[in-house]
């Protein structure tokens, strides 16, 4: 029976690979030399050792192991005096099989509160830098056990997420067991009591750079005690008492840098603390509302003094740092890092104004206030984190690029972005700054610049520049990385990459299809994120007929399915489900349809989907089900899964569900049902009324799936009653007139004939007397009303003057007019079986002349020449002898005016489909 196939789509390599050439015999001189057996095991101890440097820890252990040599420079003390734990899995057992490598390790970066734990079994005595984040489940226990353990601390610094579990008592301990400490930074403090601050006053006399952001409250007054202090922050804390912390800060006599972005201060603090503090010559006030309420403020009269606001030119204020007048403001950042001779001090100021602002700018890009401050990051901010991206800190650049990444997004569920904010950054030559990041060996640089990337290529001319740099390139091998946060992002840069048509060949060219799939097989459970990223991305891959064949290649129908079934996380679930509708959605022009429903356990776990809780996976399910139904032996496989029974559940369940998956229901049970024993399982199962109430949605696609549904469930005399029964005529009559999609009322029209061409009747008198008698006079009620709105549909195709000429002449020419007047475009998707071919013959020769000008209607529509199975269907009437027939119904003089030209027409096109037949033109 018939259905279309629909594709669901989300919305070349230049480099030739020659095949390999072998010598002829006799020509052995013209061979190339076999190349000797590379000993790397020879390299100079310095490149092995460069080499080592380049890998993260998991791998530096790996290849250490590989020979003796090896082994003793893997161990050298100079390759492990730092740790960037945070992709990795980090547990006791680790910390254990690293620790004999860690006797002089420096600095270490951790993410998590079971690193945290793990991290005093490293025996890292020597240890000197502390960076976690992701440490809101931190308690003081374990806080207070790592400082216990690294006497020698001079670096603590947690965030920028909150540290919600850590209080006062935490940092008493800190001050006590870390003498040497010089900076600490903890975001996210309920309190920072007098007490702890007044221990870290007393035993860390070192202490220069103290911060405690977004913290809820703060001693004012113990922190003028810290007369060590040359940095402070309280960026985001509120409930400050301003004129406490004015009367002790402004005294704090090594105070170079205050910085107090995101807090209640107003124009008179900022005014007495640029007055009254000698020492300060920096001050940083960025989105602070109160100070912005006065647009006339001006901190020029104040000279020597730095002021970063929303309403200051941030690029002139730090060059007002430097004696040379000669460099350009906007360059200050890259004119401070190239000089060849630097003040200390300056230094010390530029890393510590570094870090703030690329703090502040991303607490700024989080917050819901953002869209407020449009101009100041199309001015400023944007060409701001493209200078932080490119500075010595690696916390800098990886906090400048989330930024990147934040601040353009202006809906994340929706995956919308600000499209001035993204061009923004590409005019700045943020593009090819970021891809040159992404290209760097630190990880977590890869991930950030990644990350940027793949928000910023949601925007389609952003995407064209990405791919124009070589970006695809970049990504696709990314997504090999065996860093799970930096495959995860190339996988979202390459998801969003691949909805753009353009570029879905160069990425299956540069090997993204092979890398998508691998990292499906790679971290199958647990890694919710890449696996989402990595199959909506082949989703979107597959939607193209030649990179769903790359797909199915690279093993991704296994590895789809095996995603769909076993995985628990709905987004990847989802995407698995609308990648595997993809694969499917390609008919005739590839073998991946029935690839998916031979793989084990496909169709099984399809059908299961359909009862998620989850509306996306219902959805998604529902449509793979629709274009895998194509098949023969899949239609009657979910079938027997219990695809009816769990179709016509969500077809009942989704009345007030969303357009897509109203569509998707209808769609897969208008899929199942070109099968007559599903047809009759549909109908027995209830899955009519839902049908038709769905038919009379307000969408128009709703409207094509229903009617298509109904229109094969009408071929059955038993449904055709059912279908009456429930109320059908109505949906369908009000389909046929009033839809806006031409197929919707085209179909709803050959329902309406299915069921009033006289083979329904006999059903309707089976009962009493009476209830027979009843039953056919409601029949011919309905009856009336169906065949008035079919006449009036096919009227809608007959144009008077055309119509009138073909009357009287079936000159080729005319004929055509006609038949382009009539001609329904997407109803060429539509393939009828050899059975309806002849229901809709016989109907020429229907008592009901209205009828009969809606079977040649529909004859005409399914053999008009461009049609995707029209010759299909040419074949199917020629085999049946059906030529003579329609020359005795166009000659017949009861037909009606339209059906004679109609039929005229349909012998034309058979006559067109024979001979391109006989010219060798394949069957479709």
């Amino acid at each position: 029976m018939s259905r279309r196939v629909r594709q669901r789509v989300e919305e070349k390599g230049k480099n030739k690979v020659d095949s390999p050439s072998y010598p002829l015999i006799g020509d052995e001189d013209l061979a190339p030399k076999v190349q000797e057996y590379a000993d790397w095991t020879s390299l100079p101890y310095d490149t092995v050792l460069y080499l080592f440097t380049r890998l993260n820890y998991r791998d530096r252990a790996s290849l250490a192991s590989t020979c003796r040599t090896w082994r003793s420079l893997g161990a050298s003390s100079c390759l492990w005096s730092s740790l960037d734990l945070r992709a990795h899995k980090f547990d006791l057992s680790m910390a254990a099989s690293l620790a004999t490598r860690c006797a002089d390790l420096q600095k270490i970066r951790f993410r998590g509160v079971d690193s945290a734990d793990a991290i005093i079994h490293l025996k890292a005595r020597t240890l000197l830098e502390i960076s976690g984040d992701y440490c809101r489940k931190i308690t003081d226990a374990t806080l207070s056990m790592i400082a216990a353990r690294h006497e020698a601390l001079e670096s603590l610094q947690l965030g920028p997420d909150f540290c919600e579990k850590i209080t006062s008592d935490a940092i008493r301990v800190i001050a006590f067991c870390c003498p040497k400490l010089k900076k600490l930074r903890v975001s996210g403090m309920r309190d920072v009591s007098s007490e702890a601050i007044e221990s870290l006053a007393k035993h860390c006399p070192q202490l220069s750079d103290l911060g405690f952001l977004d913290c809820l409250n703060i001693n004012e007054e113990a922190l003028g005690k810290v007369v060590s202090l040359r940095y402070l922050s309280v960026a985001g804390t509120s409930n400050i008492k301003w004129k406490v912390a004015l009367d002790n800060w402004e005294k704090l006599p090594k105070l170079t840098g205050l910085d107090v972005s995101r807090t209640t201060i107003d124009h008179i603090a900022v005014s007495r603390l640029l007055k009254s503090s000698q020492s300060l010559k920096v001050l940083c006030a960025l989105n602070c509302p109160y100070l912005e309420e006065d647009k006339s403020y001006s901190s020029n009269r104040f000279k020597g003094k730095v002021l970063l606001a929303i309403f200051t030119d941030t690029f002139d204020e730090l060059a007002s740092i430097f004696a040379d007048n000669s460099k350009k403001p906007k360059d200050i950042f890259s004119y401070w890092r190239d000089l060849i001779r630097k003040d200390k001090s300056t230094d010390e100021i530029m890393l510590w104004i570094e870090w703030i602002i690329s703090h502040t700018l991303l607490r700024i890009a989080e917050s819901s206030n953002s869209q407020g401050l449009n101009d100041f990051w199309l001015n400023q901010g944007a060409t701001l984190l493209l200078s932080l991206m490119q500075s010595a800190q690696e916390d800098v650049q990886e906090r400048a690029a989330t930024g990147l990444a934040t601040f353009i997004v202006v809906d994340d569920e929706n995956a919308s972005i600000d499209c001035g904010r993204a061009e923004a950054v590409m005019r700045d030559g943020g593009i090819r700054l970021l891809l040159e990041l992404a290209k760097s060996w630190r990880e977590g640089l890869q991930s950030e610049a990644a990350k940027a990337i793949a928000n910023l290529s949601v925007n389609a001319k952003v995407a064209k520049a990405v791919a124009e740099e070589g970006g695809i390139s970049v990504l696709a091998d990314l997504a090999k990385s065996m860093n799970r946060l930096v495959a995860e992002e190339a996988a979202g840069g390459l998801w969003n990459l691949s909805v753009g048509e353009e570029h879905k060949n160069a990425i299956a060219q540069a090997g993204g299809v092979n890398a998508l799939v691998d990292l499906i097989f790679r971290w199958p459970n647990g890694c919710d994120g890449v696996l989402e990223r990595a199959a909506g991305a082949l989703a979107n891959l597959a939607a193209d007929d030649k990179c769903s064949t790359e797909v199915a290649r690279a093993g991704g129908v296994h590895a789809l399915v095996m995603l769909a079934r076993n995985c628990k996380y709905e987004g990847a679930q989802e995407q698995a489900a609308r990648a595997l509708a993809n694969l499917a959605a390609h008919g005739d022009s590839n073998d991946n349809n029935a690839a998916v429903g031979q793989e084990a356990g496909a169709l099984e776990g399809l059908v299961q989907l359909t009862q998620s809780p989850h509306e996306g996976v219902k959805q998604e399910a529902a449509g793979a089900l629709w274009n895998l139904a194509f098949d023969d032996k899949n239609r009657e496989s979910i079938a027997a899964f219990g695809g009816v029974e769990a179709l016509v559940a969500l077809a009942k369940s989704c009345s007030n569900a969303s357009t897509g998956l109203q569509e998707r229901a209808a769609g897969a049970l208008w899929g199942l049902s070109v099968s007559e024993a599903n047809s009759i399982a549909i109908g027995h199962g209830g899955g009519i009324p839902p049908l038709i109430t769905l038919a009379l949605s307000e969408a128009e696609d709703v409207h094509e799936t229903a009617a298509g549904a109904l229109w094969n469930l009408a071929f059955n005399p038993g449904n055709a009653l059912r279908i009456v029964e429930e109320g059908g005529v109505v949906a369908l009559v009000h389909l046929c007139s009033s839809s806006v999609s031409k197929m919707a009322r085209f179909m709803a029209a050959l329902a309406l004939a299915y069921m009033f061409d006289g083979r329904m009747d006999e059903y309707a008198m089976i009962g009493t007397s009476s209830e027979s008698t009843s039953k056919s006079v409601a029949l011919n009620s309905a009856r009336t009303l169906a065949l008035e709105h079919i006449k009036a549909f096919i009227s809608t195709f007959m144009e008077h003057q055309i119509f009138s000429a073909g009357a009287l002449s079936s000159a080729p020419s005319m004929l055509a007019q006609v038949s382009e007047k009539a001609r329904i475009p997407e109803a060429g998707h539509l393939r009828c079986s050899g059975s309806e071919i002849g229901r809709f013959v016989t109907m020429l020769r229907n008592p009901c002349l209205t009828l009969r000008s809606c079977a040649a209607f529909a004859l005409l529509q399914f053999t008009i020449p461009g049609g995707r199975h029209a010759m299909h269907h040419a074949s199917l009437m020629q085999n049946a002898g059906e030529a003579r027939g329609l020359r005795s119904a166009a000659a017949a003089a009861k037909m009606p005016r339209e059906a004679k030209i109609f039929v005229k027409i349909v012998l034309r096109n058979l006559e067109h489909h024979q001979a391109e037949s006989s010219n060798g033109k394949k069957v479709s």
